[in-house]
């Protein structure tokens, strides 16, 4: 058993997700970020990858009092349990997903993290090894079914993003396509990695709505399921 994973990333109207530079990118609006702290706040987890940590440093937390409100109310934590995806565990301890907000944390490694990083993690975090040399992503998601995580939603990087459609773990799609063009053949995509090398293995999808929001248009996509 695992949760149900949904993807929710923002991009550029040519697919892109930061400069070439990784350098964060104002893509959405706030009617966006209205909509992103309203999902984020009706999950039960959300994850990312090492790369965007390190990258943006985000907290991952329910920006919203109300929203932090109703899940008091409902006798949650006010944040979803944030789950960081670190294979060698290079996540700084001073990492502000470590520290901000009230809420569990998870940081996700694979045998190849030195027992003494582990260690130091568990002062800040709940440590689950998974996977030989890189993290095991089905055996987490069902770790985390098992700790009560019915609802997942995966906020990047394109190398989590990837893998996890690469294993059929991604059951919807949220897309937030803005209104500019950021160019450039090695900027980030949503899904990066290795890429399907035949058409037979493509992750096929099927909408589910699609309304403009702000200055872009918000898609919802079903993953098929062969």
């Amino acid at each position: 058993m695992r949760p149900f994973v949904f993807v929710n990333i923002a991009m550029s109207a040519d697919g892109k997700i930061s400069t070439k530079e990784r350098r964060q990118v104002r893509i959405s609006g706030s009617e966006d970020y209205s909509r992103v702290d309203r999902i984020k706040a009706e999950s039960d987890a959300i994850m990312v990858g090492i790369g965007t940590v390190l990258a943006d440093n985000p907290s991952l937390t329910v920006k919203s009092p109300e929203l932090r409100a109703g899940r008091r109310a409902a006798g949650m934590d006010e944040n979803p349990i944030r789950v960081v995806v670190d294979s060698r565990g290079r996540i700084p301890l001073d990492a502000d997903i470590l520290h901000k907000g009230a809420g569990k944390r998870i940081v996700a490694v694979s045998s190849e993290a030195s027992p003494g990083t582990v260690e130091a993690l568990r002062q800040h975090a709940t440590v689950v090894v998974a996977g030989d040399g890189t993290v095991d992503l089905r055996v987490l998601l069902e770790d985390l079914h098992r700790q009560g995580v019915r609802r997942l939603m995966v906020e990047g990087g394109g190398t989590l993003i990837w893998t996890l459609f690469a294993q059929g773990l991604v059951d919807e799609l949220q897309t937030f396509i803005g209104n500019i063009v950021i160019g450039g053949k090695d900027a980030p995509t949503p899904a990066d990695g290795a890429g399907f090398l035949r058409e037979t293995d493509f992750a096929r999808l099927r909408i589910i709505e699609a309304v403009r929001l702000d200055d872009g248009l918000l898609v919802r996509w079903k993953v098929e399921r062969a």
